[in-house]
């Protein structure tokens, strides 16, 4: 099984990259693909943009990675309540492809911030827009205060709650 795993974040040190990583590590069996978005950037979508230049590349190299997979793990930040500015931009180029951006494939959503809301706003948002993006949300977590519930040295979650709950999603996957 392949599982695409990213961040919905442009940043280096995304802590939503760590817990996308840390969840696909529980999928039994799988060869888990880390994406990061930076090597996706786009220009800003605008309809004008794209009836002059058409679609980026980065736009179809982005949906065919969710294509060859058999899963995706997709953990989001937060900004001010909502999506990121990068994932947005990536995702509205990516729909003008197909609508059907996610290809109807197996899902686990997760979200977490430095505080307990856990980004819980954008994770609701994620999942209740989920199907009519072709994307099957087999579990959705959100992860409250990381750096307390995250080992840095060991890339694992140390909360055996959250472990447990991580677990039986990554086993929806399997």
């Amino acid at each position: 099984m392949k599982v695409l795993a990213f961040a919905a974040s442009s940043s280096r040190q995304s802590i939503n990259k760590q817990l996308a990583a840390y969840t696909g590590s529980l999928v039994k069996g799988a060869e888990v693909e880390i994406l990061d978005l930076n090597d996706f950037e786009m220009p800003i979508y605008s309809s004008d943009r794209e009836n002059e230049s058409g679609i980026p590349e980065q736009a179809q190299q982005f949906f065919t990675k969710i294509g060859e997979a058999d899963a995706v793990i997709i953990s989001f930040a937060e900004h001010n309540g909502s999506y990121t500015a990068a994932y947005k931009n990536i995702f509205d180029w990516t729909s003008r492809i197909d609508m059907k951006v996610y290809q109807n494939k197996a899902a686990i959503l997760l979200a977490t911030s430095p505080g307990p809301g856990g980004a819980k706003s954008v994770l609701a948002a994620a999942t209740g827009s989920a199907p009519y993006f072709a994307l099957d949300v087999k579990a959705s977590i959100s992860v409250p205060s990381f750096y307390d519930n995250f080992d840095m040295t060991e890339n694992k979650i140390t909360n055996q709650e959250l472990v447990d709950q991580l677990s039986t999603a990554a086993a929806t996957l399997a």
